[in-house]
């Protein structure tokens, strides 16, 4: 198709304009057709057949997500993706039910077709339906934009420096006695994201994410056991390429060599009970699993339930703004405004702009994650509390084929709210006790009730003081008892944010990047196992 003919073919309807407004779109959606003007025209044809067609509500999402992947072992490289993926979905609300269909042909005949069979897919749907979706109402944003706040583009680095620097880092690492492997690598994704809706919300945002990582391994003399040690310190972030230069690779692992070699001589762990010093860059993951999953409403009404699980905070009614959670002094907030994070956006993927707030308030349950499908769910509660049934914003898709559903914003566990706690209080409070550092492996049950926690490294606490290091450690709770036997957490020195690059959920599956700030917290009592083994 040549220019004149795509301007010809994809001139708007009047009923598009009014929806979407004077040309303003992302740069860095456009191609060698392509241009800004063309994809609000592409817009507003898709929204004009939807309506057409019957559609109640609709919206449209064009992207393009550039990802890439940098491997390396000891002094070789084992792995190198470098990926783009580039097109449009369109979800309809069509007879009270959902409809969604998708291409990578952004053509205005293409762009037809697609929304009328997201209308003839919703219809389908609503055969089955047992109630009528109803949207929560959401400000309308106009021509908005956002970007993640980057200093370099990691898709502007030549791949080489990428590789030289994690070969460098690995040479520094294998130069400590007794390590023998070396892991690395760097994973960076940026997706630029064009939406609008039939409400008349038009946004435009370039999101990025980075996670450098390396992974050493020492072996005993004798071949009789191994440790390894992860850069969890480390944590992926919704920044660019500053955040790898940041994270001091080549400095950092002898620190992190030297941490393997010392878990093959640290004593293994006594099972029993211990009071524990739990540091963000391990608790992190405890909170993803024990208080951001089972705190996702559609988990709660059984929709995850034949993949990811359900949640223990059921019936609704007998938990929110009942539950104790935890103490007084535990404060858990939902958000995606931490600049840096990985759930961090300017708008969801319904055109909402995310709202901070509070899941668990002064340790007591006081909210659930919600789209602008689900909170009208919640709208007893909040008429009751007095809130405002408004969506927090918690709508994402993984790419333009996938069809956006609620996803957990960054969940975290707030500092404490009168005094400036340090680690080191923490531990002079502890007679017999363990303070674990990085995140390990892990299990849980799929109500997010009891689950199993290891971590990276462990540290023996005798009388206040730290005594040595330990290994084989993980600890088992009951998330109710383990986050009530918390006596003490730290203050705002102490926040760091911790995060996944991947998380799973829905069917078919998606993959939802998400960070977790903490504090380091105390527990009391907690049942520890030796997870020791023999090679």
């Amino acid at each position: 198709m040549n220019r004149r003919d795509f301007l010809v073919n994809s001139a708007l309807l009047g009923a598009g304009v009014g929806v979407l407004g004077a040309p303003s779109v992302l740069d860095a959606l456009t191609t060698t057709i392509l241009s800004k003007e063309d994809f609000r025209a592409l817009a507003a044809r898709a929204l004009e057949a939807a309506t057409s067609a019957g559609a109640e509500y609709a919206d449209v999402r064009i992207s393009r997500n550039n990802s890439q992947f940098v491997a390396t072992r000891e002094r070789r490289v084992t792995g190198l993706a470098d990926n783009e993926t580039f097109g449009f979905g369109v979800r309809v609300l069509a007879g009270g039910s959902w409809g969604f269909a998708a291409s990578w042909n952004l053509s205005p005949d293409e762009i037809v077709r697609v929304a009328r069979q997201a209308v003839a897919q919703a219809r389908a749907n609503a055969r089955a339906r047992i109630r009528p979706v109803e949207l929560a109402p959401t400000e309308v944003h106009r021509d908005a934009t956002w970007r993640s706040p980057i200093e370099i583009d990691p898709f502007d680095v030549p791949i080489e420096d990428k590789v030289a620097l994690l070969l460098e880092a690995n040479e520094v690492a294998m130069g400590i006695k007794g390590v023998r492997f070396v892991n690395s690598m760097m994973m960076f994704l940026r997706e630029e994201k064009f939406f609008a809706s039939t409400i008349g919300t038009v946004t435009e945002q370039t999101i990025y994410r980075a996670l450098p990582r390396m992974t050493v391994t020492a072996v005993a003399d004798d071949f009789s056991d191994f440790q390894s040690r992860t850069s969890t310190d480390v944590a992926p972030m919704g920044l660019g390429y500053e955040h790898v230069l940041n994270a001091k690779l080549v400095e950092n692992a002898p620190r992190w060599a030297e941490d393997a070699v010392k878990k093959l001589s640290a004593k293994p762990v006594e099972p029993g009970k211990y009071d524990l010093v739990l540091l963000p860059t391990h608790l992190w993951l405890t909170i993803h699993e024990s208080i951001a999953h089972p705190t996702e409403l559609d988990r709660v009404m059984g929709y995850e339930a034949n993949y990811a699980g359900t949640s223990f905070i059921s019936p609704i009614e007998d938990y929110l703004g009942k539950f104790r959670y935890g103490p007084e002094f535990m404060n858990v907030q939902g958000e995606r405004s931490t600049p840096g994070a990985l759930s961090t956006v300017g708008y969801d993927d319904e055109g909402v702009k995310p709202r901070d707030y509070l899941i668990v308030k002064n340790g007591i349950l006081n909210d659930l994650q919600t789209t602008r499908e689900q909170a009208p769910w919640l709208a007893d509660w909040y008429a009751r509390s007095g809130q405002p049934v408004t969506s927090h914003g918690n709508s994402y898709a993984q790419s333009w084929a996938d069809i956006q559903f609620q996803r957990m914003p960054n969940v975290n566990l707030l500092p404490h709210p009168e005094r400036d706690v340090t680690v080191e209080e923490l531990i002079d409070g502890i007679k017999d006790g363990i303070m674990i550092d990085g995140d390990g492996s892990f299990s849980i049950d799929q109500q997010r009730y009891n689950a199993q926690f290891g971590g990276q490294v462990f540290y023996e606490i005798k009388n206040g003081k730290i005594t040595g290091m330990l290994k084989d450690v993980a600890y088992q709770i009951r998330t109710p008892e383990f986050w009530n036997s918390m006596d003490l957490i730290g203050g705002p020195s102490t926040y760091f944010i911790g995060g996944s690059f991947s998380d799973g959920k829905g069917q078919p599956s998606q993959s939802n990047a998400v960070s977790h700030g903490c504090v380091p917290t105390r527990h009391r009592q907690v049942t520890v196992i030796n997870t020791g083994r023999s090679v």
